[in-house]
């Protein structure tokens, strides 16, 4: 059983200088790789791991054509400046060939998984030699696995499944006794900037998380522009996270006075402290109106756009 270390109780020095030792320990005189999403978690196991390890780490961002806008060209630039080299590895077509016609949530996650562990993260760790791998899962993320709540990508041994035996590597967790607002708190101690541990969340399963139905690059990519609309209109919302959602059906619409049988975007606003609960924020109605106009005029083929305000539970965070 994993023991929980709650935000008000971590001793973020103390954390830092335990996950660091324990890193060393585990990797001996090798190498480990990581991937970096840009993400808080992501960020914060990059920082403990160069901390640890140095040069010894191979940081690589996998452009798995599931990103939001800009984002492999952004998290490169803003890695430099801390001192750490991120190398873009893409994999689009492994990642998009993977998910060709599936449509069932827990087949896409599944199809990510083995995409990114088995194919991508093979290949890469056996060309390096690294026999490591350092990810940032934490509590919550177990938690819902175990639940059955949905399966997260990124845990293995908590279900059963030996990353040594499946994947040929290690995987070291050392954000697993966190929680969101925990590992927030570990970096900023470890110096990441405010733009970085204060990110809302993004999931493992990037924007594919966020389309109803088939994940082709079409409809990645009318979801990404929704997306950079609300994260650009919501930024100064103190929410948890906040994102839009594709629509598998296609609804009924008018545009200049004929039918448009178009798309339908759903906008999800959360209020949490991390993620196990969590409440739709109350958005103003014009800020609602504002997000409507905005996608409707800037991303192609949407007729149709709607606010959720079911609380999770039932509802999840995120979508699929």
């Amino acid at each position: 059983m994993i023991k929980e270390i709650k935000a008000n109780k971590l001793n973020t020095a103390q954390f830092i200088s335990q996950k660091v030792n324990e890193i060393k320990n585990a990797v001996g005189k090798g190498l480990a790789i990581n991937a970096l999403s840009g993400g808080v978690d992501s960020s914060v196991v990059t920082m403990l791991g160069h901390k640890a390890l140095g040069k010894r780490l191979k940081t690589v961002f996998i452009q798995n054509g599931l990103m939001r806008q800009g984002e492999p060209e952004r998290v490169v630039s803003l890695f430099k400046k801390l001192g750490v080299k991120v190398e873009i590895v893409d994999a689009r077509r492994e990642f998009f060939a993977a998910l060709k016609g599936i449509t069932d949530p827990e087949e896409k996650r599944e199809a990510i998984t083995q995409t990114f562990y088995k194919k991508v993260f093979g290949r890469i760790v056996k060309k390096s030699g690294a026999r490591f791998l350092l990810q940032g899962t934490i509590l919550t993320d177990v938690d819902e696995t175990i639940a059955g709540i949905k399966r997260q990508h990124n845990v293995f041994e908590q279900i059963g499944i030996n990353p040594q035996k499946a994947f040929g590597y290690r995987i070291l967790e050392p954000l697993i006794q966190l929680r969101k607002d925990g590992v927030r708190k570990a970096g900023r101690a470890l110096g990441l900037p405010n733009e970085v541990f204060n990110r809302i969340p993004f999931p493992g399963p990037a924007l594919s998380a966020r389309v109803i139905g088939e994940a082709n690059p079409q409809r990645i990519e009318t979801v990404r522009k929704a997306t950079a609309v609300v994260e650009k209109l919501l930024k100064g919302v103190k929410a948890f996270q906040y994102m839009a959602i594709l629509h598998k059906d296609r609804v009924t619409g008018m545009r200049a006075g004929r039918r448009d049988f178009g798309q339908q975007i759903e906008i999800r606003c959360w209020d949490s402290i991390d993620a196990r609960v969590a409440t739709p924020t109350k958005l103003p109605f014009a800020t609602l109106q504002k997000l409507a106009n905005e996608i409707l005029r800037n991303v192609p083929g949407i007729v149709s756009v709607t606010y959720n305000i079911a609380t999770k539970p039932p509802s999840t965070i995120e979508a699929v």
